[in-house]
């Protein structure tokens, strides 16, 4: 299924760069330079998203030494491994969700002004719908974090099979511990979720803030058009679009990896620079 998204989106690559490619040499809409700072995010989008999803926080556990029968078990260290964006992509699949539920009952139309204005204020792009959006996506984060690991049964296996976090008490407190640690990369997680979700939308149709009350006309006759309206880039991949690609790209490269190397043959890179999975 994976790899069936990751081809629904990476199909609309090559219509999206002809697309570009009018738009700087034929049409000249754009500069050269608007295109060089294009690729320049672009770039620096994807290296962020790799660079964080194989980031993780390791935990050193330690496992006594005990006797069975004539033979010793235990004894050594290892780690556990919690990742900084530990829920993946579906906070902002989530939030995103959500979030077009008004959209859709404004497209069934609604005759009240006061609902009308409310379904403007939460159109794409707007500042209610961004602040509205990233407050999701941090809560949604923190939500499927809860799910997917508890920190007590964590604590309790650890404790099962005669290990110990250094310096941590065995049980509760290795609970907390971990909760400790979990909050604080779930925190670092969603506003790295925000920031990827934010910034291909700004690019696309900008932040809307002149039309803000009140501060509306200032900010609109002091800030730079492209941060209000965008740069007008009709590029196809969005926040979510740009994780699934990477991520899926990165764990089929991983996959393979391994099952070369479980076949006795050489990897695609040497051994130095070798990509590791999200269990590696």
């Amino acid at each position: 299924m994976s790899l069936l998204i990751f081809t629904g989106i990476v199909v609309g690559l090559p219509g999206a760069g002809a697309e570009l490619w009018t738009k700087v040499f034929i049409t000249n809409e754009w500069s050269f330079f608007q295109l060089i700072v294009l690729l320049v995010l672009m770039v620096a989008a994807v290296g962020c998203i790799v660079l964080v999803e194989r980031g993780e926080r390791r935990v050193n556990v330690q496992y006594a030494t005990r006797m069975v029968g004539r033979k010793v078990f235990g004894g050594q260290s290892t780690h556990l491994p919690i990742r900084v964006n530990a829920g993946g992509v579906m906070p902002v699949i989530f939030a995103s969700s959500i979030l077009t539920f008004p959209q859709t009952l404004a497209l069934m139309g609604s005759t009240s002004p006061r609902l009308q204005s409310l379904f403007n204020a939460l159109a794409w792009g707007e500042p209610l719908y961004t602040l509205l959006y990233v407050s999701a996506i941090i809560f949604f984060a923190y939500f499927y974090v809860s799910i997917i690991f508890n920190p007590n049964d964590i604590a309790d296996n650890i404790r099962k099979y005669g290990g110990f976090v250094p310096g941590i008490r065995p049980g509760k407190n290795t609970a907390e511990y971990l909760n400790n640690i979990l909050t604080r990369l779930t925190l670092v997680g969603g506003c790295y979720l925000v920031m990827v979700s934010l910034v291909p939308e700004w690019m696309i149709s900008g932040i809307h803030l002149h039309h803000l009350p009140w501060v509306g006309g200032w900010i609109d006759e002091n800030f730079p058009r492209f941060i209000l309206e965008g740069l007008g880039v009709t590029f196809y991949f969005g926040g979510t679009s740009l994780l699934i690609v990477v991520g899926v790209a990165m764990d089929t490269v991983s996959k393979v990896e391994s099952h070369l190397l479980m076949r006795h043959y050489e990897g695609f890179v040497p051994s130095a620079g070798r990509i590791r999975g999200r269990r590696g």
